[in-house]
This record gives structure tokens, C-alpha cells and sequence, in this order.
């Protein structure tokens, strides 16, 4: 425990302190003060995606593992949410099954609901579950040395599978999802109080999510997963697994992205196969790679930057966002691999040198050798 915290100490430099306590009073001070309760919901929910960023910058922009499926467990965490929430509901209310179950002619509670109708449980869920499936995931391809575009390939079918799979179950909503929730853990989400409360628990998670992230850059596991990432095979030739460096990245992305999934049902009201398929995995990615996947801070910013762009644009440019969405990702991806972080290193390379030439000479005064003295030698 003193280890752990003598290097948070070592490296918590006064400017990241600073950040984090302007980050802090932006969120819980200025946005409740400035914004409407319909501004201030919808940036929650662009909240919940920065999380998923942070995790996807370090499995990806650390690691090298380009995740293209974090809907997947952004979706585990999200339905074990709505479950719960519609179980809690319909307690409430006297029933044995959630309404949409008694429209579709549902009498009995599913097996595999019963679990989730605890609070406990269901948090534990959210937890673990996302993680689990990680791990046993990552264990199978990792091991047997899948990456790149393998990998990535792999990531993306999943999605897609479990996308399918949850649109063809009627026992969690078929392709409409799960909504209509009434309350989150006792609080109604009628009240806009009780809506400030879920911005204020999705900003505070964020900033715990980006330090604990920070941690791990700086640690000695931070610079193993970039050797990892750059030169595998000499990591492995010093004796370290990289399979078992990539699995923990991997995991602490997929917990991540459940939490973050968690906090989206309430935030937005409703989760269904559309939320975490494919497309949203790859609307994921495109925030992380436009806000610079190697820096802490990018992805939270690109993530945001564009969720919002896409709530604004896409109203007046339906058609179009999607173009224009995949324009910036190549431009990006082609000619500016750092993101929006590494514009400012390279204009700082770019005008350094013009500086440099504008700048007066100084004049050099050279020191005359002082005149040398002739020994006299006595005969």
C-alpha cells in the first residue's frame, strides 16, 4: 500500500493536480450552472462514451489492440442495468414480469432475469461480467498470438453477433430494447434532480476512470504494454509474457465500457441492439482516433467532441454526418496518427526552426590571447 501510494505521489505533478481540479470544477460547478436540464442530460450521455474512450486509448493507443467491438461489453453492462431497473419497476408496481413481457405475452420471469432483480447482484454484474468475458476472450486470442487486423476483425464480428442475437429476443426487448424505466435504485428519473444526480455520478466516474488510467500509463505495466506494443517479440525474448499484458489492457477497457454502458440506460432512458452494435463500436473508436488515442486526455475530448458534432450536425445534415464522420477518421488515420493532441508538437516542429532563424545573433566578442611572458633563464 506505501508502494502504491509513493508512486501516485511521484506521479501526480502539480499541472496534472491542476487539470484534474479544473476538469472537476468545469463538471460539477460551471455545466450544472450553464446548461439546461436538456443539455445537461445529453452531455451526461456523451460522458458515458468519454469512459469508453479512456479505456479503448489504452488498450489501443497503448497497447496496439485496435478494439472494434467495446460494444459488446458497453451492451453487457447496459442490459444487466435495464433489467434490473425493469425488474425494480415492476416491484413496484405488483407485477411478476416487467410490462413489455405482459404485452408480448410473457407470464413468467425468465431464468436468467431472477439473478439481476437484486441490487447487489446486479451491480456485482455490471462489474465482473463485462470483465469475465474480456479475459476469456482475450485468454483465447491473445494465446494463440491473433492481432492486428485479426484481432480487430474478430472484435467486430462479436459485436455484430451479439447485435443480432439480442434483436431476436423477445425475452429482452427484441429489436426495440428496453426502456420506460420509472426509477434508478429508489430515485425517480421523473425528478430533474434525481437527472442532476446521474450527470453528477457519470463526471465523477470519468475522472476516477482518467486517473486511474493516468496510474497505469506511468507505471512500470504502462511502459511494458508500449514495449509490448512495439516490439513484442523482444518482450518476449526478456522473458515476459505480452499475452498477458494485452489481457489486462483488454480487461480494463471491457470494465470500462460496462460501466459506462450502466450509466447510459438511466441517462438515456432506453438501450437496445442498436446501441451496441457495429456501428456504435466504430463511433467509439473514430472519437478515440480524432482526439489522439496515445495521450490521456485525447480520447475523453474526441469522444465527446464528436458525439456532440453528431447530435448537431446530423439534425441538419442526416445523410451526410456518416460521409463526413468517415472523411475525418481517414484524414486522421493517414495523416495525423496523433489526433487533435499531437497538432500542437507539430506545429511546435514546424515553427521552431522559423523562430530560430528570425532570432538576433548575438555578438560574439572574442578574448584576445593575453601577450605571453618570456622566462629568462639565469646562466
Amino acid at each position: 500500500m506505501t508502494t502504491l501510494v509513493q508512486r501516485w505521489r511521484a506521479h501526480s505533478a502539480p499541472s496534472a493536480l491542476a487539470g484534474f481540479a479544473v476538469a472537476a470544477v468545469l463538471l460539477f460547478a460551471v455545466a450544472p450552472a450553464v446548461l439546461s436540464d436538456f443539455r445537461l442530460n445529453l452531455l451526461a450521455k456523451f460522458l458515458c462514451f468519454a469512459i469508453v474512450a479512456v479505456g479503448i486509448g489504452l488498450a489501443w493507443g497503448r497497447g496496439g489492440m485496435l478494439t472494434l467491438g467495446q460494444g459488446v461489453f458497453f451492451g453487457i453492462g447496459a442490459y444487466i442495468m435495464a433489467m434490473h431497473l425493469q425488474m425494480a419497476d415492476a416491484a413496484r408496481l405488483g407485477n411478476d414480469v416487467p410490462e413489455f413481457m405482459e404485452i408480448a405475452g410473457i407470464r413468467e420471469l425468465p431464468s436468467f432475469w431472477q439473478p439481476f432483480a437484486s441490487a447487489p447482484v446486479a451491480l456485482l454484474g455490471i462489474l465482473v461480467l463485462p470483465a469475465l468475458v474480456a479475459a476469456a476472450l482475450g485468454y483465447g486470442v491473445f494465446k494463440r498470438r491473433v492481432k492486428g487486423a485479426y484481432f480487430a476483425i474478430l472484435s467486430q464480428a462479436l459485436a455484430a453477433a451479439l447485435a443480432i442475437l439480442l434483436t431476436g429476443q423477445q425475452a429482452i426487448g427484441g429489436f426495440t430494447g428496453l426502456s420506460d424505466f420509472r426509477a434508478f435504485f429508489g430515485f425517480k428519473l421523473s425528478d430533474p434532480v434525481n437527472r442532476r444526480m446521474l450527470f453528477f455520478f457519470a463526471a465523477g466516474t470519468l475522472l476516477v476512470v482518467v486517473a486511474l488510467v493516468r496510474q497505469l500509463m506511468h507505471s512500470r505495466y504502462g511502459e511494458l504494454l508500449v514495449a509490448v506494443r512495439d516490439q513484442e517479440e523482444r518482450v518476449r525474448f526478456l522473458g515476459y509474457d505480452p499475452a498477458n499484458v494485452k489481457i489486462v489492457a483488454y480487461v480494463v477497457a471491457a470494465f470500462f465500457a460496462g460501466i459506462a454502458g450502466a450509466l447510459f440506460t438511466p441517462i438515456v432512458g432506453i438501450i437496445s441492439p442498436a446501441d451496441i452494435g457495429v456501428v456504435p463500436s466504430i463511433a467509439f473508436l473514430i472519437g478515440v482516433a480524432i482526439g489522439g488515442r496515445t495521450t490521456l486526455l485525447g480520447p475523453v475530448l474526441g469522444a465527446i467532441g464528436v458525439a456532440w458534432a453528431q447530435t448537431a450536425l446530423s439534425e441538419e445534415f442526416p445523410s451526410g454526418w456518416t460521409y463526413l464522420q468517415g472523411v475525418l477518421f481517414i484524414v486522421v488515420v493517414g495523416f495525423v496518427p496523433a489526433g487533435l493532441a499531437g497538432l500542437w508538437p507539430l506545429l511546435k516542429s514546424l515553427l521552431e526552426p522559423r523562430f530560430r532563424r528570425t532570432a538576433p545573433t548575438a555578438t560574439v566578442v572574442e578574448k584576445l590571447p593575453e601577450p605571453a611572458t618570456e622566462k629568462v633563464e639565469s646562466r
